[in-house]
């Protein structure tokens, strides 16, 4: 999931309060263009075993974490970027030869400003793609901010318990990969992919512009799906 927002508008917070909810191990990777590859997923370094032998041995990053936040992500270089793509897609990191599986469940959560561009590397599509949602976080009205104050001017701060564990979300997911998904639902899914590709017919004319590979949309209006799709389903309206 990809949050977009200007900063101080928790969220941060946010992540830290869901994996504390959920019972996932989080992890947190702040973003500067110096940033390494090895700085976030691991390295190897010289240790001495029993027998006082010098070997090589990974000491695992930051992403070997349940709920991994990637903080302003657009601030690092290309080169960092591009070594997330295989933690997010394979959930593994390969180094010196050596694959090494991250922990499940795996979820990453990724900021980025979308105000200040100086110093900035604007996400490709190959990483964009990784992400199934982008969130813009709105700046909170007047009723909001006072609310947020009133909870946030004392000195202790509410204690949260955990409604899941890590073992539980992962049966979770098992249990909805079992679900029977009927042949009209899987149609109007696959021709609304199909729909935001430039290069297939009946495609909106604005979209190309938007969307130069196609992706699918994550909110999208009725309107928009029927026009889009060519196809009416109240199945999946919510």
């Amino acid at each position: 999931m990809l949050l977009e927002g200007v900063p101080g508008l928790g969220k941060t917070f946010l992540v830290r309060v869901l994996s504390q909810v959920v019972g996932l191990e989080p992890g947190r990777v702040q973003c500067t263009p110096d940033l390494m590859p090895a700085d976030i997923l691991g390295t190897h370094i010289v240790n001495e075993d029993s027998h006082g032998r010098r070997v090589l041995h990974f000491e695992k990053g930051p992403v070997f974490k349940n709920l991994l936040l990637v903080d302003e992500i657009n601030r690092a270089t290309p080169k960092t970027q591009a070594a997330l793509l295989e933690v997010m897609q394979e959930r593994a990191v390969t180094t010196g030869g050596e694959r090494h599986v991250l922990p499940e469940p795996f979820f990453v959560l990724a900021t980025q400003n979308p105000m200040e561009m100086e110093g900035t590397y604007p996400l490709p599509e190959a990483q964009l793609d990784r992400f199934m949602f982008k969130i813009k976080v709105p700046f909170p009205t007047l009723e909001s901010l006072v609310e947020i104050s009133r909870r946030t001017t004392g000195f202790e701060e509410p204690k949260l318990e955990s409604v899941l564990s890590g073992t539980e979300l992962m049966r979770l997911q098992y249990v909805m990969t079992q679900l029977p998904v009927a042949d009209p639902v899987a149609a109007y899914a696959s021709k609304l992919v199909l729909g935001t590709h430039p290069d297939q017919p009946g495609v909106l004319p604005w979209w190309g512009a938007m969307s130069p590979t196609g992706r699918a949309p994550v909110v999208c209006r009725p309107s928009f799906v029927e026009r889009a799709c060519g196809v009416r389903c109240g199945v999946a309206r919510r």
